[in-house]
């Protein structure tokens, strides 16, 4: 008899997983989940997001470091969401860093022609599934000039994620803006410790220091997911119920 039970609770766990949604994230390192979280003080926003969902819903981090719209297609990674996604489950989509690599035909999107087709197909496949598409602007680089501005290094691929929202009706949003105000109110020093910023040896996964402006440490990868669980709260996606 008790066995009987045990598999019936069993199976019954089983069927209430597959019943939940499942987000899928789609995207770049700095949304990727890193190795070794324990030692590696780089993490990527998405690695932070599950601490701040409910267990009402499932999470996938597809994001993979070093790829752009165009790669992360070719390499066969969207073909692995595509085959698992259903009705209800919703995909959030950020990309853009890599997408700016001019040098490499195999990550390079003009902004306006690949970038945006590329957006657009993520966005009509998703929902071709049943699925709910998100999407955001690539976070920004910490590029502050001498005068303490912080100047923009993407130039017009998070205007077209903008553009390719609005015309498609697509749930949005702004990274680009929050972060921009999120590195200003840390101001040109302090910022660093959103990002990878240590000295020779400060840390023993980098002995010989980092000076990286564009990955995120864990605080600034925590900040960011803040950001974006915030922002996806005053939507009415179906998504903010699964916020803490």
């Amino acid at each position: 008899m008790n066995k009987k039970l045990t598999l019936l609770f069993f199976f019954l766990s089983i069927m209430a997983l597959a019943q939940k949604p499942t987000l899928f994230l789609i995207g770049d390192s700095t949304m990727a989940n890193k190795e070794n979280p324990d030692k590696n003080p780089e993490h990527g926003w998405g690695q932070l997001l599950p601490s701040l969902l409910t267990t009402g819903i499932n999470i996938q981090n597809h994001a993979t470091n070093g790829r752009s719209s165009k790669s992360f297609r070719t390499e066969g990674r969207w073909g692995k969401v595509m085959s698992q996604l259903r009705k209800g489950d919703f995909v959030i989509i950020q990309f853009g860093h890599n997408d700016q690599k001019v040098n490499d035909s195999a990550r390079f999107t003009n902004p306006f022609t690949q970038y945006r087709a590329n957006l657009e197909r993520y966005v009509n496949e998703a929902r071709s599934k049943g699925a709910i598409p998100i999407l955001m602007t690539p976070i920004v680089r910490r590029n502050f000039n001498e005068n303490g501005v912080l100047v923009d290094t993407h130039k017009d691929y998070p205007l077209v994620v903008r553009m390719v929202a609005n015309d498609l009706k697509v749930p949005f949003v702004d990274l680009q803006l929050q972060t921009e105000q999120l590195e200003i109110s840390y101001g040109p020093e302090n910022s660093k410790k959103l990002h990878l910023h240590y000295k020779k040896g400060d840390d023993p996964y980098y002995p010989d220091g980092k000076d990286d402006d564009t990955h995120l440490s864990k605080l600034g990868a925590e900040s960011i997911a803040k950001l974006v669980v915030t922002s996806l709260k005053t939507m009415k996606t179906g998504l903010e119920k699964y916020m803490k």
